[in-house]
């Protein structure tokens, strides 16, 4: 298949220039399949969704190079024809979403804590900086990792930082095969025993999650590979729909009650939470559904090394994404001007100030 050729780069410079010299805020918009996360912007919309086509991809390389508009359904079976795909599994979250949501937000699926998250798959980025200038980082090759740092601070960024017109992203073969399966563990606790207990050994897993008693374990690989872990491990082969736990469909996120994401070491206990939990990522990412006390909840979080995300539903001024101490605030103010000297991207959509 082939993916629209639409270079919108010279228009994208020119709006973005008139915006810095008179002032103002820029509302980046692209496909808008995640624009309910982070906190809500105020400015004039540059639409980046228009920016779309496929640059460079030679399945031999394991990089594909491509502009930010890019539709993520159509990329993802662009590199499926040719058995390949994203190794951190990137969430739609709609029919819109494009590689530039994809990498401003840096949002995982279930492979994540086997295969990599987003920054590390990422070669090199080319941007619009908050002067109009046209910035490149890294390199479309995997020996290339000049300026990788740089490229990697862009994303997850959430388009503060500037516009991302396009990027080069490694991507990995397809498995062989894959097999689900399940196991009856009580409680949290026994489940993030169990799968970091796992973790000791060379087993195939490319996901896993508890909900309900049951934890969920997903093995890729050849067939051989996969058989014999799984007679070693034992469970019941199930089907499970990864796809629906990835995109948020399953029935744990049925329904508007407020839905928070907390980030934590993976062996730590079970949260002293009364919401509804669901567990990802072998303890390190954890979904509460219901009213939790967030406050609390941070308090919590960040005694233990970890954070707290009111993703969705949570009452508007509770605050989407845990504050910062004032001296990673200060880091991040200083890397917001250095980049968008004037405020104009996406201002306030992570913290005040950036």
């Amino acid at each position: 298949m082939t993916i629209d050729e639409v270079d919108l780069e010279a228009e994208l410079a020119t709006q973005i220039a008139a915006v810095a010299a008179a002032g103002g805020a820029v509302r980046i918009e692209g496909g808008n399949s995640k624009a309910f996360y982070g906190e809500p912007v105020e400015g004039l919309a540059i639409e980046v969704g228009g920016h779309s086509g496929v640059i460079d991809y030679d399945p031999a390389e394991l990089v594909i190079t491509l502009r930010a508009g890019c539709p993520l359904a159509e990329v993802e079976a662009l590199l499926a024809g040719e058995r390949q795909m994203f190794g951190f599994e990137p969430p739609a979250f709609g029919p819109g979403a494009s590689i530039g949501g994809t990498l401003a937000t840096a949002l995982a699926g279930p492979r994540r804590a086997y295969a990599g998250g987003v920054r590390d798959f990422v070669l090199g980025i080319k941007m619009i900086d908050g002067r109009g200038e046209t910035l490149s980082f890294g390199g479309r090759v995997i020996k290339n990792v000049a300026g990788f740092d740089v490229s990697r601070l862009l994303v997850g960024s959430m388009g503060t930082l500037g516009v991302i017109l396009e990027a080069s992203i490694r991507v990995m073969p397809i498995p062989e095969t894959e097999l689900t399966l399940a196991f009856a563990h009580a409680d949290a606790e026994q489940h993030i025993g169990w799968i970091n207990a796992l973790g000791g050994e060379p087993w195939p897993i490319s996901a896993a999650c508890w909900h309900d008693g049951t934890s969920h374990l997903r093995l890729s690989g050849s067939e051989r590979g996969v058989a014999q872990a799984a007679a070693k491990l034992g469970g019941e082969a199930v089907e499970y729909d990864w796809r629906a736990l990835l995109e948020q469909d399953d029935d744990f996120f049925a329904g508007d009650a407020p839905l928070t994401r907390v980030a934590l070491p993976p062996t730590t206990d079970d949260l002293a939470a009364d919401a509804a939990q669901l567990i990802e990522w072998g303890g390190a990412q954890r979904w509460l559904r219901g009213e939790v006390d967030l406050v609390g909840l941070r308090e919590q979080a960040a005694k233990l090394g970890g954070n707290v995300c009111a993703f969705r539903g949570h009452p508007p001024g509770a605050g989407v994404f845990q504050p910062q101490p004032d001296a990673l605030l200060r880091l991040q103010r200083n890397l917001k001007s250095s980049f968008d000297p004037a405020g104009i991207f996406n201002p306030g959509r992570l913290y005040p100030g950036l």
